[in-house]
């Protein structure tokens, strides 16, 4: 944990302990299995019924699951493949396939056949957990996976040879020794949708879990507190509902709420924070502006009483920064990561003053610095490479079957993010865009970070991409595409302003010579805007 009153003092301080046997199965549910009336999560259904799971039921049940996929065939480093929403069952195969020293391997729900198919293949997985809704996406590529032993499905009235999640459950013996992993045995792969090419497996190890810690504990204003208790409204198929919301609080055997309707609704997300009285949350920048939106006074409708917000992987804007100290009463901690090494930089509230613009310093533990493209280390102020150095718990083993990708990751003993930035003389990093998105103009390198910053700040911006389009004068021109505020009407004269204010607001050479306005802006299952799709 944590351990000091100043950012300084937390980060000279911190000391990783990283045992020689480690099991995240293990230390998200057993080690707090002795308390037979500890909670561990909350799960409210889509429509809106109610399941309480202890720490203790949780361990009965995944070590009964455990067994079963042993009794399948199913052994160590096989891959689990999870294709279920945030519910009871994904949990329990999680902790499951962890405790069995298996690899994890979590699809989301959205995926259409061909998405799965491919991360199926590619990680040559041994079985698949899903549910009836999904169970169909599996048979119609079920030819193509000749190597795929067992399909287990939730309440399944499938045919016989697909055995029921719940059934096998209940044949499984409660007696199950966890393999003893060590902390660089593989655990997980999450697939990354890069920008170009098929998704990479990104293949981590159980100590990941332990590398994320320092950050999480961080965002979330010296975590663990008393009374704590953790919403996210993210899939746990991402890296984000995952690893840096769910199995984070299990390890600190604080309890979490599970509610996610297929479609996210603002009045029900406060609905439910204020019943069960949640004390932490974790979004992404969009979801957050929707509640914004939907509700910009919580307060007077809602009982809210949260003691962290945390949010990451887009520009937040001064707006939305304002609005959570305002009317959340909580101030907001950016976060920033990849799912290569997440949770390197962002903010404490608690220890630290926010500054607009920035998304904050390193988090204790982390070694992050601004390089170029040799791997040396910047000047403040100069813009660079976002980059970790390695030896790092959070840090990813390797991409599955690609080691190419891999290598082509790291200069040295940096891993390069590809993420461009600036960091000043305080050690705050600054934003500035990903390395195909840094926009090269007239001689002058223009991050869109920063000027989709500024834009989110006018009154008349809901929603903003910056790109770099070719330009025969400058090379490239920066072109905003923007989703204008509810009862706005886009033309010509709010396009005059908006390009003024940027130009007041920043360098002259940032603003948006081109501006194109867009009804709606095409998202990812995220809530990231989809630049590909844009470009």
């Amino acid at each position: 944990m944590l351990n000091g009153s100043t950012y300084q003092e937390i980060y000279r301080n911190f000391k990783w302990q990283i045992p020689p046997v480690y099991n995240i199965g293990v230390d998200v549910c057993d080690k707090w299995a002795d308390d037979k009336d500890k909670p561990a999560l909350i799960y409210v259904s889509p429509d809106e019924k109610e399941q309480r799971y202890t720490f203790r039921e949780l361990k009965r049940l995944s070590d009964k699951l455990a067994n079963a996929l042993r009794a399948h065939g199913i052994k160590r480093l096989d891959r689990v493949g999870i294709l279920l929403p945030q519910r009871p069952e994904t949990l329990i195969s999680h902790i499951a396939t962890y405790k069995l020293g298996a690899i994890a391997l979590p699809l989301l729900t959205l995926f259409g056949p061909m998405a799965i198919e491919f991360r199926l293949q590619d990680s040559d997985a041994k079985a698949v957990i899903t549910d009836r809704a999904n169970w169909p996406k599996i048979m119609e590529i079920r030819e193509r996976l000749p190597d795929l032993r067992l399909i287990m499905v939730i309440n399944s009235e499938c045919p016989d040879e697909v055995p029921d999640f719940w059934q096998s459950i209940q044949a499984g013996s409660e007696r199950f020794e966890p393999v003893m992993t060590r902390p660089d045995d593989p655990a997980l792969i999450i697939y990354t949708s890069g920008t170009t090419g098929q998704p990479k497996g990104t293949l981590h190890a159980h100590r990941l879990l332990l590398g994320i810690l320092p950050g999480f504990e961080f965002y979330h204003n010296l975590f663990p507190q008393p009374q704590d208790l953790m919403y996210t409204p993210l899939d746990w198929a991402y890296i984000g509902g995952s690893y840096d919301a769910l199995f984070p609080t299990l390890h600190h055997g604080v309890p979490v709420l599970a509610y996610r309707p297929p479609k996210f609704d603002p009045e029900k997300a406060f609905y439910m924070m204020e019943k069960y009285r949640v004390r932490n949350l974790m979004a992404v920048p969009t979801v957050l502006r929707m509640m914004m939106n939907a509700v910009p006074d919580p307060q007077v409708r809602y009982k809210i009483d949260l003691r962290s917000v945390t949010a990451g992987g887009e520009t937040l804007g001064e707006e939305l920064s304002e609005w959570s100290k305002s009317a959340l009463k909580a101030e907001l901690n950016e976060q920033y990561g990849q799912t290569e090494c997440d949770l390197v930089i962002g903010f404490c509230s608690a220890v630290m003053p926010i500054v607009q613009g920035a998304i904050g310093k390193s988090v204790p533990g982390h070694t992050v610095e601004i390089i170029d493209k040799n791997g040396t280390i910047a000047k403040p102020g100069e813009v660079g490479e976002i980059a970790v150095k390695r030896p790092d718990p959070v840090m990813f083993l390797e991409y599955w079957n690609n080691p190419r990708a891999t290598a082509e990751k790291y200069t040295g003993d940096w891993m390069r993010t590809g993420d461009f930035g600036k960091k000043d003389s305080d050690g705050h990093f600054w934003f500035t865009g990903r390395e195909d998105d840094l926009i090269e103009s007239g001689g002058y390198r223009i991050g869109p970070g920063e000027v989709e910053e500024c834009l989110m700040s006018h009154e008349a911006v809901a929603l903003v991409c910056v790109l770099g389009v070719p330009d025969k004068v400058r090379g490239q021109i920066v072109k905003a595409f923007i989703t204008p505020k509810k009862g706005v009407v886009p033309d010509k004269v709010l396009e005059d302003n908006i390009r003024a204010y940027v130009k007041g607001k920043l360098e002259a050479h940032a603003y948006p010579r081109e501006i194109q306005f867009m009804a709606k802006m095409p998202m990812t299952n995220t809530g990231k805007v989809r630049k590909n799709k844009l470009k």
